[in-house]
């Protein structure tokens, strides 16, 4: 007897497994794999009398990933064919896809996928099954040195345990844990396809062997395959990094790699989101504080990150001391804390923000545009509160959030409550109690969360605020963490009601996190069309004759003087050459005047992405687009 996941208790033969469990209930063809008291396995699995099990389909999420862990698996096998003495390291489902590292004297190029992909295919057809051996850890070594898959020696002898796991497909086999698909025929063979190559280091050392790196993906049908690379086009027309460059809004050297050189509309683009942001920090209470970039090494060994993050951090040495640039804000925001006179319980909550300039040293292949850099600036800020003012704080956070999301065209967030990480400061009692309050804070607030396992900061757990933009991707940007760690290692408190001294607790929270990749999700989210309020000129006035050269002169000076950014462009060229120069560069609203909305007093305004004209007075223009600037 077996229990499914709607609590139906179902009979089962004694030795029956998963896949006859999936015949019994009548859903055989469309189960791919089992979850067996909490753990996903192969429908080959054996059941036992009381085990808890959900049979999973290709419309779980887990099977989307079986099937593409599966379909890595088939793209091993098919390079031992092309390349029999190629050696292969790993091969995981990641998101959208897989790859498989490999080594081969055969250096493969993108004109050699087809090749392979057609290997594949011959693959799934000869429905081959995957079938999961057991032995122990020294067999599984001395099998793979036999074969010479000298990657796969190395992991072998690196597992803890006694027992391996091995899959069969055919003739070949691999070092996994699994689970897989029954066999190759459950791989459609008209929705897979290998995107990419590239290189990549033996367990990501540079001092280790290069790799050979083939990418692909895998759907369940084609009808989602063709939708994916319809969605990757889009995307790609709306990368920052293209539309940066188009727009002439920033530029990323050679000479200063991970770091930005703002250009002019960039930099107006940028302001104006952290004036947004410094806005609805005002309105909630904060004050700002601005601290040094260069931290003495004692100051960040007194708060762990030496400890816990010295590798990313830009250290600098002088005849006197050790310094590091700092890669965040929190000690700094201790120290302003700690100055001045003595904190009471009526000074609290006290609410610190700073625009900080933090580097840190991320790798060279991590370096994504405006989306991981070097050199960023974080809207930091840190609440210095008593431990029964966290739920009120949290709340007004969450709402603040939730305001300059909406002002920024997100609706759609979502919530992750990350606990203690393995790396940690603080002993479990503090972390029991951050976790808890944490917990209670994110319901008071109305917050439907998921649990990230052991990914909060080294110092306390967090929230996580992950936006979901146009295309739907997911970004994670708002951050609210609770502290208890650091306010005791540097030793800050306040005086309660009844004169004793006390640790506050200390809030570390985001809203946007870095400005620079949130300037970047911005332009990729809008495709470059920013809303009016955004846009680094949101204005152009043209000229379609010489004699309204004048009168369109005249009105550029009007939105000038009156706050918005316009451009005047009276050049001796068509007005269709005019219009469409502007409607590259994305300008929201292009007034157009002649002879005719000069005589009237007139304009004709045109909305990017239009053909059609709205004529206004002259005298309504100023109304007019204020009331598009207000969000």
């Amino acid at each position: 007897m077996v229990v499914l996941a709607n609590n139906e208790r179902c009979e089962i033969a004694e030795g029956a497994t998963a896949l006859d469990l999936s015949v019994s209930v009548g859903l055989d063809g469309n189960v791919i794999a089992a979850k067996v008291n909490g753990v996903l396995t192969d429908l080959s699995t054996k059941l036992q009398d009381n085990d808890v099990v959900l049979l999973i389909t290709y419309s779980d999420p887990e099977g989307l990933a079986i099937l593409r862990h599966s379909t890595a698996h088939v793209l091993a096998k098919a390079i031992l064919e092309i390349d029999p003495d190629a050696k292969l390291a790993i091969g995981p489902a990641i998101e959208n896809g897989f790859y498989y590292d490999i080594q081969s004297k055969r250096m493969f190029v993108a004109e050699d996928l087809v090749e392979i992909e057609d290997k594949m295919r011959d693959i799934i057809n000869r429905k081959l099954d995957f079938e999961k051996l057991h032995m122990k850890k020294e067999e599984a070594v001395a099998l793979f040195q036999a074969r010479y898959q000298d990657f796969k020696v190395e992991l072998a002898n690196d597992i803890q345990d006694e027992g391996v796991s091995i899959y069969k497909l055919g003739d070949s086999l691999d070092l996994c844990r699994g689970p897989h698909l029954p066999n190759t025929s459950y791989i459609p063979d008209d929705a897979f396809k290998l995107t990419s190559l590239a290189g990549a280091y033996w367990r990501g050392d540079s001092t280790k062997a290069v790799l050979q790196r083939i990418y692909g993906t895998a759907f369940r049908n084609s009808r989602e395959m063709s939708a994916y690379f319809t969605l990757l086009e889009e995307a790609q027309a709306r990368d920052h990094r293209k539309l940066g460059q188009e727009l002439e809004l920033f530029h990323i050297d050679e000479y200063a790699p991970g770091h930005v050189f703002w250009l002019k509309n960039g930099l107006v683009l940028f302001n104006l989101i952290k004036n947004k942001i410094e806005k609805i920090a005002l309105k909630y209470g904060y004050f700002f504080v601005q601290t040094p970039q260069l931290l003495d090494k004692a100051l960040w060994e007194t708060s762990g990150h030496w400890e816990k993050f010295k590798e990313n951090m830009y250290i600098v040495h002088d005849d006197d001391s050790t310094m590091a640039i700092k890669p965040m804000n929190c000690p700094g925001h201790i120290i302003v804390y700690k100055t001045g006179a003595v904190k009471s319980y009526r000074d609290l909550p006290i609410r610190m923000a700073e625009f900080g300039l933090c580097h840190r040293n991320e790798p060279s292949g991590a370096l994504h545009g405006l989306m991981r850099l070097r050199a960023f600036m974080q809207d930091d800020g840190h609440i210095f509160c008593s431990p029964d003012q966290i739920v009120s704080e949290t709340q007004k956070f969450c709402q603040s959030l939730q305001e300059l999301y909406a002002d920024f065209g997100f609706s759609d967030i979502k919530v992750k409550f990350s606990d203690r990480p393995g790396k940690r400061a603080g002993n479990n009692d503090v972390w029991d109690i951050a976790e808890k309050s944490l917990a209670e804070a994110a319901e008071a607030s109305g917050l439907t969360y998921t649990v990230n396992k052991g990914e909060g900061a080294f110092y306390g757990p967090k929230l996580e605020f992950i936006l979901r933009d146009c295309l739907g991707r997911e970004w994670q940007c708002g951050t609210l963490q609770v502290d208890f760690v650091l306010p005791e290692r540097f030793d800050i408190s306040y005086v309660d009601q009844n004169g004793q001294k006390r640790a506050p607790v200390m809030l570390h929270r985001a809203v946007i996190g870095s400005l620079e990749r949130f300037t970047g999700i911005l332009i990729e989210h809008h495709a470059g069309k920013l809303p009016f309020w955004l846009a680094p000129v949101q204005i152009a006035v043209i000229s379609i004759t010489d004699a309204s050269a004048e009168y369109a002169q005249s009105i550029h000076k009007m939105l000038i003087e009156a706050g918005f950014r316009a451009i005047l462009d009276t050049n001796n060229e068509k007005i269709t050459y005019k219009v469409r120069a502007h409607s590259v560069n994305k300008v929201p609203r292009m007034i157009i005047v002649g002879n005719q909305e000069k005589d009237n007093h007139t304009i004709s305004i045109r909305s990017l992405g239009t053909n059609e004209s709205e004529i206004i007075d002259i005298d309504n223009i100023l109304l007019y687009f204020t009331t598009l600037s207000m969000v």
